[in-house]
C-alpha cells in the first residue's frame, strides 16, 4: 500500500475499511482531514500517499469501546500508565497498533503520525505535523480562531502547530480537564521555546 502508485482501488479498499469502523459522522471527519492533509503535504514537500493513508486511518480507533483498547494496552507492552487515561488519549497512541494489525499498514513514518495526532510532541516529523494540523482546520471544524488557525496553516506549519497547541491546551485548562504530559511537552517545545527563539 505504500508503493508510489497507491492506485484508486488502494484507497477505495482503506476508505471501505475504515467506514466500517466509525459513525458517517466521523468519517466524514476523515475526509475531511484527508483532504487538508494531502494539500499540506504539497505545500510542505511531504508525500501525499502517505498523507492519505495517515490521515484515512488516524482516527480508525476511535470508536471502539474502552475495554479493547485496556485488552491491548495490557497485552501489547504499552505503559500500563496509559491506563489511568481515556479514549482521547488512546486512540491515537494505541490506535496506531489497531492500524498495523488489522491493516497492514507498517510504515512507521505513518503509525507514528496516528500515535501523535492527538497530543502532538516536542520532536515531530514533517508529516506529524500535518496531521496533527489537519485534524484541527479540516473543512468540517467550526470555532473561534479556526480561520485563523486554517490561514497560518498554510503558510508557516510549524507556527500552525504552535497555535494549536496553545488554542488546544486553552481549551483543557478552561475545562479544568486532566492534562495528558505530553502535551504539556508539546506546548513547552512548540509554544514556549518556540516564542523564546523568535527575535
Amino acid at each position: 500500500m505504500m508503493s508510489s502508485h497507491y492506485t484508486h482501488a488502494e484507497r477505495e479498499a482503506l476508505m471501505q475499511k475504515v467506514q466500517m469502523q466509525m459513525s458517517n459522522k466521523r468519517f466524514q471527519h476523515v475526509l475531511g482531514v484527508e483532504k487538508t492533509a494531502v494539500a499540506l503535504a504539497e505545500i510542505y514537500g511531504a508525500s501525499p500517499i502517505k498523507a492519505s493513508i495517515a490521515a484515512l486511518t488516524h482516527d480508525y480507533a476511535k470508536e471502539r469501546s474502552d475495554d479493547e483498547f485496556i485488552q491491548v494496552i495490557r497485552q501489547n507492552g504499552f505503559d500500563l500508565d496509559l491506563l489511568h487515561w481515556n479514549n482521547a488519549i488512546w486512540h491515537g497512541i494505541v490506535g496506531a497498533d489497531f492500524v498495523q494489525r488489522e491493516l497492514s499498514i507498517d510504515d512507521e513514518e505513518v503509525l507514528q503520525a496516528i500515535r501523535l495526532h492527538t497530543t502532538g510532541a516536542a520532536d515531530m516529523g514533517l508529516l506529524d505535523k500535518i496531521i496533527y494540523v489537519a485534524d484541527y482546520i479540516e473543512p468540517g471544524r467550526n470555532f473561534p480562531g479556526v480561520e485563523e488557525a486554517r490561514e497560518i496553516a498554510l503558510v508557516d506549519l510549524d507556527k500552525a502547530v504552535a497555535y494549536e497547541t496553545k488554542h488546544t491546551l486553552l481549551h483543557l485548562i478552561n475545562q479544568e480537564a486532566v492534562i495528558y504530559p505530553k502535551t504539556i511537552e508539546t506546548y513547552n517545545h512548540w509554544v514556549a521555546n518556540f516564542r523564546r527563539e523568535l527575535p
